[in-house]
Order: structure tokens, then sequence, then C-alpha cells
């Protein structure tokens, strides 16, 4: 017998451990099963299961799920990856806390840690996973650096840098001055702060008394301006272009170039360029051949002399240097900025100071402000490797969903830029790169065959030197769709499922791994490394707010799972995951999918008491009774919308379709209509009601185990009549033809509206619950009238009514009135309610609706509110209207039903 309640805690551990010992997850070359994959997005080794997470791998359990029920042999491929940046911070906070530093350690001694802080430590996430139900082949389970991994890595490195498409440069990057390492946009943050805007005079050469007014929220970076910008075509200015400025605190003579980057409407029109310090600068200097002068070092302080760099013939940067003012010398960025100013106006060259709001970049890990730092790096062709990827998405042989993504990846597809692949750091794969007495490079798979090549130009022993960066995080993680299956061998797993069915993932990535996974497979593969690219939305506190500790609003999913379930969690997330729409989860929101799970429970006890039990031979299509023929139809309906709905990455319909009908059509409806066969005389219809209960159940469990897998394990094992068969390999309940008897479908559907428009009405007119109030039934054809003779009983008991009277008399005075189909439902409410006082109180109700509508009417209409209040502030703005005007338009329905 089924517990009285439903405690989840009691069954999570208990199916996930008897699911692994199975082998349920597995899949199996050698089957002869049509493939289906997803790539699990590998998380960091060093991560925590947060919301986020909880989102994208519930969907890609429930389509693994999904697919296996469906007969395919579904691979989940699973993996962590390394994280770069923040396994090596970890690894030092926990060194630091000894009085050590990894300098003092040494690389290979560091690495050691490093290992085996991820052997005792950098399971926790995987841990978690198995905790949220997720079912991926964890016996193939691979990491960015394990030796597999590392191979496929090399070989890429050395042959895309024998291609011409690996290269060094000297370019700009996001430096951190505190990890002291280039990072990638992904790892930078925008944040908004209160500054300045500082407008300088600078004079023109050979013109006493003329100034160029520049504007800059950044005054120490003058020091390293190498030109003036100004639109070719601003009257303004056209006379200057080709002359020069003489720098002040520097006395540099530099051009006034015109360049379109320079906004006429912007400032004064006029921008400084300084090209090592900024993105945009750098393209302008390298338009027009302009010096780089570099002003700091990798602290963020002012250099002694600065580090310049003039471009020559072919583009090739040839080193100069330049003294520093002796009064900036060592100073840090912000001091120098303030010793600029002061400078400046000492000078009588500052001409205003404004307030100024702008963004600022932050290193995500260190919290400081990022420094646009010219370095020599090593890059990656991204423009040329884009180009068949680009053609992919247009050919429709990797699809978007939703289709809007795919702008967001062709835009910045068309505008790639080189990609920075080195990194300052120990932790990661090393660049396979060493360095002969010249400075020459020598790049090969193994040292072993660096040397002979080495040796082969300079002779034996010669000295070499390894390059000690070691390669962006996102470069092995951009092979993982082939990398993990065995590449670069070839192996009945990469042949078998490469490429992927669907990749999972959120929009934020679109960039960092989505778009390097397509021209990486493409180059290396000859196809794209998945058919279709699901985007999910951002999970996002109840009113619409990112999540963040700062704000306070995090929801922990472990926390929840503790509280709720594993179960109502998963539900939760898909039922809001709509396509293009982010999810606004509130707790309460949870709360009440558990109590979905709980209602399917106690309709479980509730069976099992009435002594249903599955029957062996059972035949949907045999049964006679019309509640029966209507229900096994109802599920044929929902098997068809569910499955139309996973197939098309609709999440929330499926889960809403399983909801309605586990909820309403099964619980609320043919449980209570079955209950006097159950407790009738009619054996055979009894025996065929149990059957078909039974039956319909065992159809819920299936549909609903993609998203709620462990409840319907765990009823599955206690009704479903063979301890050894289980749900998650058991097959998925494919729409049958012929099933659906429309007749009895249109009668109890008809049942079903006649009950709930009685309801609705008696729940508006506040009819008091326990009244029996009687029903006129007006203009009935003969159909609706022999449905009333059949099911009169059922009727009565349900909308608890004395009585049903046709009729083709006027309604009563005092009351409420509806239509279902041809016949006007009557019901005279004059003896229950107080007609007068409750069409005052319907009135009352609806004109509080309306002002509410139209106070929200007035701020939507105030342009200010809508320009400057947040996005997810107007988008409640316009829930509230939409839940007003329903409920507003209910009443007024009431209202006019009272004559």
């Amino acid at each position: 017998m089924l517990d009285k309640t439903f405690n989840p805690a009691d069954v999570e551990a208990k199916h996930y451990q008897r699911w692994e010992d199975a082998g349920a997850f597995a899949a199996h070359v050698e089957s002869n099963k049509r493939p289906y994959t997803i790539m699990m997005p590998p998380p960091n080794v060093t991560g925590s299961l947060h919301m986020g997470h909880a989102l994208t791998f519930t969907l890609q359990d429930a389509l693994i799920r999904f697919q296996r029920m469906r007969g395919q042999d579904a691979l989940w491929q699973p993996g962590t990856d390394h994280a770069g940046i923040a396994t090596q911070m970890v690894v030092e906070r926990n060194l630091a806390k000894e009085g050590l530093t990894r300098q003092q350690l040494g690389r290979e001694k560091f690495l050691e840690t490093v290992w085996a802080w991820k052997a005792e430590s950098g399971g926790t996430i995987t841990r978690q996973l198995r905790r949220l139900g997720a079912s991926p082949d964890w016996p193939r389970e691979r990491f960015t650096m394990d030796e597999g991994l590392n191979k496929a890595v090399r070989k890429v490195f050395v042959e895309l840098y024998r291609q011409g498409l690996i290269y060094r440069d000297k370019r700009l990057v996001n430096w951190d001055t505190k990890l002291h390492t280039a990072i990638s946009d992904l790892e930078v943050e925008q944040k908004e702060l209160n500054g300045n805007l500082w407008h300088f005079r600078y004079p023109i050469e050979g013109e006493e008394g003329r100034h160029i007014i520049v504007a800059t929220t950044r005054p120490e970076t003058m020091l390293g301006d190498t030109a003036v910008a100004v639109h070719p075509e601003d009257p303004r200015y056209q006379d200057l272009i080709g002359k020069f400025v003489r720098l002040p605190l520097v006395g540099r003579l530099i051009p006034i170039v015109g360049d379109e980057y320079a906004d006429p409407e912007t400032g004064s029109g006029a921008v400084k360029i300084t090209p090592a310090h900024d993105f945009n600068d750098f393209e302008v200097g390298r338009r027009h051949n302009l010096p780089m002068i570099n002003l700091l070092d990798r602290d963020g302080r002012i250099l002694d002399s600065f580090e310049g760099y003039a471009a020559k013939v072919g583009g090739r940067l040839e080193p100069f240097s330049e003294p520093v003012p002796e009064e900036f010398r060592g100073l840090d960025r912000f001091e120098a900025r303030k010793r600029v100013v002061e400078e400046m106006e000492a000078l009588e060259l500052l001409e205003k100071i404004e307030p100024h709001k702008h963004t600022v970049p932050h290193g995500d890990r260190s919290g400081v402000i990022i420094e646009p730092w010219l370095t020599d790096q090593w890059y990656c062709d991204a423009k040329t490797l884009a180009k068949p990827a680009i053609e992919a998405v247009e050919q429709g042989r990797t699809v978007f969903v939703p289709r809007q993504w795919e702008n967001t990846y062709f835009e910045w597809m068309r505008n790639i830029q080189p990609w920075c692949i080195s990194r300052q750091l120990w932790w990661g794969h090393q660049i396979p790169a060493w360095y002969g007495p010249d400075g020459s490079v020598f790049v090969a798979e193994t040292e072993e065959a660096v040397r002979a090549e080495a040796e082969a130009r300079f002779g034996a022993g010669v000295a070499l030197t390894r390059d000690a960066d070691v390669l962006d995080t996102w470069f092995s993680s951009a092979l993982w769709p082939f990398s993990t299956l065995g590449w670069p061998e070839k192996t009945p797993d990469l042949a078998r499922y490469y490429p992927g069915n669907v990749l999972v993932t959120g929009f934020d990535i679109i960039f960092f791994w989505v778009a390097r996974m397509m021209m990486m497979g493409i180059h290396f593969m000859g196809d794209v490394p998945f058919r279709t690219v699901y985007i999910h939305a951002l999970v996002r506190d109840e009113k619409g707010q990112k999540m963040s500790k700062s704000k306070g609003n995090v929801i922990d999913p472990l926390a929840v799972i503790d509280q709720y379930g594993c179960d109502a969690l998963r539900f939760t997330l898909a039922a809001m995951a709509a396509q293009g729409r982010d999810i606004k989860l509130a707790v309460s929101r949870v709360e009440g999918y558990r109590n979905f799970a709980t209602k399917l429970w106690n309709a479980a006890r509730y069976a099992e008491m009435n002594q249903v039990a599955p029957l062996p031979g059972f035949d949907p299509a045999g049964v006679r009774l019309t509640v029966n023929k209507w229900i096994v139809g109802a599920v044929q309906q929902a098997a068809a919308r569910i499955t139309e709905a996973m197939e098309g990455y609709k999440f929330n319909e499926a889960a809403g379709a399983i909801y309605q009908f586990a909820w309403n059509s099964f619980c609320d409806w043919y449980l209570e209509f079955t209950k006097p066969i159950l407790n009738g005389e009619d054996e055979a219809a009894k025996a065929e009601t149990r059957a078909t209960t039974a039956w319909v159940l065992d159809r819920i469990l299936h549909l609903l185990h993609p998203l709620m897998p462990f409840l319907t394990e765990e009823l599955n094992e206690k009704l479903g009549g063979a301890s050894d068969r289980m749900l998650i390999t058991a097959a998925w309940p494919e729409p049958q033809p012929g099933l659906v008897d429309a007749a009895a479908s249109g009668e109890m559907e008809w049942v079903i509206k006649l009950i709930s428009t009685i309801r609705a009405i008696r729940a508006e007119m506040n009819v008091p619950p326990s009244a029996q109030i009687p029903l006129l039934l007006r203009g009935a054809g003969a159909v609706t009238q022999a449905r009333l003779e059949t099911h009169r009983d059922l009727i009565l008991r349900l909308a608890r009514l004395s009585g049903v009277t046709l009729t083709t008399d006027e309604a009563p005075k005092g009351s409420a009135q509806a239509v279902v189909e041809e016949a006007t439902l009557v019901l005279p409410l004059a003896d229950f309610i107080d007609v007068e006082k409750e069409k005052a109180r319907l009135a009352k109700e609806i004109g509080k609706l309306e002002q509410e509508i139209g106070k929200i009417d007035a701020k939507l209409a105030n342009r200010q509110f809508v320009e400057r209040a947040p996005e997810e502030v107007i988008e409640e703005q316009r829930e509230r209207r939409a839940e007003a005007d329903t409920v507003r338009g209910k009443l007024a329905d009431a209202l006019a039903s009272l004559g």
C-alpha cells in the first residue's frame, strides 16, 4: 500500500542508484537503434549547481529521457571543464591560507596541487547533477584536461598553426591587473559607474592660441595619445585634418586625422586616439598607421619609459622607446589620473569637468577594472573559420530555436575579430610552442618533434624555451563535440554520435562556445557539430530581476529540492520555459507543482484502495462505457500534444498538456465520474473501469516521466505489477490511431463544460457552497436532452443542483444565465443571494479594476516612465493590466447575466 504522503527524499536517492546500477543511462555504440546525441555543456569543475544549471540540465535530461523512451540509442555525453582562471584562483586561495604562493611552489608542483584538488573537490557539480535527476552516460565522463582531450587540443593547435590560422600578434586584450592575464569578453562584467568627463584643450601646432577640445573618461591615457580624430565631413575641423597638435605634458607632436569613428554629434566632435589603451582607438590606429604607445605595466602602473610601436610597411610593428615624464613614473593608473588632471588645470588646458555615468569593464572574478593592454598573444584567424560556419546556418544545416537567435549568431560571426587564445596562467593546456635562441618559433605536438626540428636547424643540444602561456578555456571546449568521442582517432563512437542532434544552452555563450564549436567542428570533421541549437531563457527572480548575491534574490536549487523535491523544481522550470521568454521564478510556483505531485500520488492511492491494478492484455480499444471511451481518447490526444511539444522544444506546452490532462481530465473529472461505477453493482462495468483507470494512470506516468522522473518511477514500481520493469527504459506512449471516439468525447466534454459553467457562476455570484440550486435548461435539443438524462445524477451531484428542468419560459427575475452549445442555462438565484446587493458588489469590483487599468494605462503612456523604467518593471505592469482586464471581463459577464 502506498504511504499516505509522497516524500521525495525517501525515493530520489533510491531510484537514482537503481538507474545507475542497471546501466539505464548508457548508450550502446553497437546498437542498431537510431542514435540520438546531446553534448552536455561541461560545467566548471569549480562549480556548484545554480538555477541556470538547473534549467539547462532539466531540459536536456527531459529530452534525453524522452528520446530514450522512444527507442533511440540516446547518448548524453557528460563532462566538466577545467575552468582555467576559476580553478587556479581556488587553489591559490587555499595556498594563501598556508602562507604559500604558486610562485614559491613552482609550476610543476603547483600543477600537482591543482590535480590533487580536482581529485578531492572537483566532483561537486556532478554529484549535484545526480540530485537533479540528470541521466547522462556517466562512465563516458570526460574532462577538458584529460589525456585524450589534451592530445586533441595539441593536434588542433599544430594543424591550425601550420595552416596559418594560428599566429602571434601584438594586439589589445582585456587585461586583468590583479590576475595578470588576458581574459575573454565573457569574463568581463560591465558595471555602470558615476564618473566624470574631462574636457582638455590640445594646442594646434603653428597656430598660436588655437586649440582643439577633446573629452575623455580616462585622463591618464592621454600620455599615450598618438592622434586626434575628427569626422572627415565635419566643417568645423576640415582645415585641421593633416595638421598636428602638441600633446600637453609630453610634448609629442600628434596628427589630426579624418576618420568616421569621430561622431560630430558627440561632445566636441573631436576624439583623442590612444591605440594601445582603447579597442576602438586601436582600429583607428591601424587604419592610419599610428604609433601605439603602451603606458602601463602588468599591474596598471605607469612605466618608466613608454613602450612604443610604430607601424612600418606591411603592418609590422617596430619597437621604440620614449621617456615618461618623471612625475608620472610608477604611479598607479588612478593616481596618475588625478595627477594628469592637476597638471592640465595648472597649464590652464582643462576646459571643464562634467559628471558622467558610464559603463566600466570589470574582471568578473578579480573585481578590478579591466585595462585594454597591448601585448604579444597567440591568435586564431576566426574570420576564416567563421565563413563555413555562417554558411551552415544560412543553409539550414544547423537551425536555431527560437529562430531569432540566428540573428545574434550572424551579427557576431560576420563581424568577428581575431580570437585571442593565450592566457597567462599555469593551469590549462600549455601552448605547444618552443622558442629557439634567436626567437624563432617551433610548434609540434610533442617536445621530441620540436627538438628534432630545432636541432636540424641549430645543431644538437640547442637550448629551447617553452611558451609559458596556456590556451583559453574556450579553445578546448570548442572541440568538445568530437574530442569527447575519441578524435583524433577514428573511433566507432565518433562515427556514430557525431554530429549531435541538439545543443541546449543559454544565449550568453552563443559567441563563446556555440560559434566556436561550429567553426572547429566544420573545419576538422567536415560537418556541423549539431543539427539544432535550442537557446533557453534566463531564470530571473519573481519580479524579473537578474539573480545576484548582492541583491539577495538568489534561489538555491538544492535548497528548493530539499524543501519541495526534485520533481517539483524540474516541472516548474519546464512549465515556465516558454520559447523566447525569461523565467520569473517564485518559490511559490515550485510549491504549486509540489501540490501537483501530491495530487497524482493521492490519485494513485485512491486507485489502489479501489482495487485498481494493471490488467494483462488490456485493450483500450475494447472498452464499452462512454466515460472509459472518453478517457482513452483523451489520453491519445494528450500524448499527441506532449509528443509534438517535446519534438518542437516547447517544454512549457508539454508540461501544460500533461498537467491539464493528469490534474483536470483524470483526477478532477474521470475519477469523480467513475466513483458511482466503482461503488455500483455492475461487476463488468467495475472491472472495465478498474482496468481502464490502471491503463490511464500508467500512460500518465510514462508521459510525465521525462519531467518528473522520481515520482513516476516510484509509482511505476509500486503500481506497475512488474518490479523489474523500470519506467526510464519503458516505451513512450506513441499516439495510436482509432482510440479517439468522437461521440464519447463530445458527450463527456459537454458534461464537463456544463458543470464547469455552473460552478463558475456559483463562484462569481457568491452562492453559498452548501446551497442546492435549481437549473432551468432552455432551448435544449434532442442530443442535449439525451445527454442530460444519461448523466443527470452526475450533474446534480457535481454541480450541487436541486434539480434540472427543461423549459421554454423566460428566465425568472434575478437569474444568472449562460450558454452551453445550443442550450441556455438559467440559474434562478433570487432565493440564494441578494441580487441587488450582488449587482452592486460586482459593479464596485468592476469599477476598482477599471481604475487600476486606467492607472496602468497612464503609466505605460508616459514616455518618460517607459524610457527610464527597467524592462522587468514595464513587463510587470503589462502583466498586471492583462490580468485585471481578464477579471473585469468575467465580472462584467456575471453582471450582465443578472439582467
